[in-house]
């Protein structure tokens, strides 16, 4: 069989191009190379939807478009799996307090102080797993499928000698390795995530230097609330620590009085962040024809991206950082529209910015 669509990670990135997709075509195929969905980063995920406060800049206007429509796309289609109850950001520190009053005239969002916090009633958070799991109820999903080699016949993809698509879209995450190209450069940031259970019920999330969600009833006796999460940069693979659950434990502890704790889940996960902290979205570039076409980029002379030479019906979401349940759904639509209504990718999220970046370092 052909497919339309092969999208090659299961995660929130490609849980929520492929529900996008498939109000297009039923001809698609999520592959995950991992026994379940979400089984990466976006199953550690906390999944908190909270605005990005800072004075304007092109990346919270991104992320903050991108809430308004993500907390509406999860609420209107998926709303069993998302708890509006809003988030309280506290400063850490004397710093980011006075950082925090410099914010007021640029926050986008309605909210209240309360104290030195800050109350958002936009604020969410999301059940990780249940949401990419319901994303692609209707959508075939192939588990334990790892990717050895990609082929193209004429118009056709051939993966593992066997499947095949006309289009791909890469999803996945820090794991890179399926693109041949050294611009698409992406970072992980290794992050530890506990559920506990407590007798403590929480009316909304926290956030300061950790978040701590909202209760979910256990029992008559105590609640489930999520603490997340730690950052570990440069470090090539990060599992589970009880190290990590202890700063957890310390920092919500800073924030809300807890009772009654038992750790019931930990989990580990590498968000993926480009190096620009920017997602990548679209077509990716094909670095040798395109040097091979305009060498000049090597030497800084300008070349208008749309004239970059792209692997044909190749696209990758990918880079989303920290911020994957609010940038995914909000990105996968702009790719959809870009695909079948050839709507313009934002030049500061399509891979080319990367690209030529890089490109001005080889000569």
């Amino acid at each position: 069989m052909e497919y339309d669509y092969i999208i090659i990670g299961a995660g929130v990135a490609g849980s929520c191009i492929a529900y996008e997709l498939s109000k297009k075509t039923s001809n698609i195929l999520v592959i995950e190379q991992n026994d379940s969905i979400a089984s990466g980063a976006s199953g550690a995920a906390g999944a908190f939807l909270s605005p990005l406060l800072g004075k304007p800049n092109d990346f919270k206007d991104l992320v903050n478009k991108a809430l308004i429509y993500s907390t509406n796309f999860y609420k209107t289609n998926f709303s069993q799996y998302i708890n509006n109850c809003g988030t309280l950001r506290i400063p850490k520190d004397n710093i980011a307090k006075e950082q925090f009053e410099s914010y007021k005239p640029y926050i986008d969002f309605e909210y209240k102080q309360i104290n030195d916090g800050y109350f958002f009633p936009i604020g969410s958070v999301v059940d990780s797993k249940y949401m990419c799991e319901s994303l692609l109820n209707s959508i075939e999903v192939l588990y334990n499928i790892s990717i050895k080699n990609i082929d193209k016949k004429d118009d056709t993809y051939i993966l593992n000698n066997t499947l095949k698509a006309k289009n791909l879209i890469i999803t996945t995450g820090y794991c890179t390795n399926l693109i041949d190209e050294k611009y698409f450069n992406i970072r992980a940031v290794w992050g530890q995530r506990i559920d506990i259970k407590t007798s403590t019920c929480i009316k909304f999330n926290y956030h300061k230097a950790c978040s701590v969600s909202v209760s979910k009833k256990f029992d008559k006796y105590s609640n489930i609330v999520s603490i997340g999460a730690t950052h570990h940069r440069f470090v090539e693979e990060k599992s589970i620590d009880k190290n990590d659950t202890d700063i957890l434990l310390n920092l919500a502890s800073d924030i809300v009085k807890l009772e009654n704790i038992e750790v019931i889940n930990e989990f580990a996960g590498a968000r993926a962040s480009s190096i620009d902290y920017f997602p990548i979205v679209g077509n990716i570039v094909d670095s040798i024809k395109t040097l091979e076409k305009f060498p000049y980029i090597k030497k800084g002379s300008k070349v208008p991206i749309e004239n970059y030479l792209c692997y044909d019906n190749f696209y990758a979401i990918n880079g989303l950082g920290g911020r994957g349940f609010v940038l995914a759904p909000y990105l996968a639509k702009i790719l959809v529209d870009n695909i079948f209504e050839n709507k313009t990718i934002p030049t500061n999220i399509k891979p080319h910015r990367l690209f030529t970046r890089w490109a001005r370092k080889q000569n």
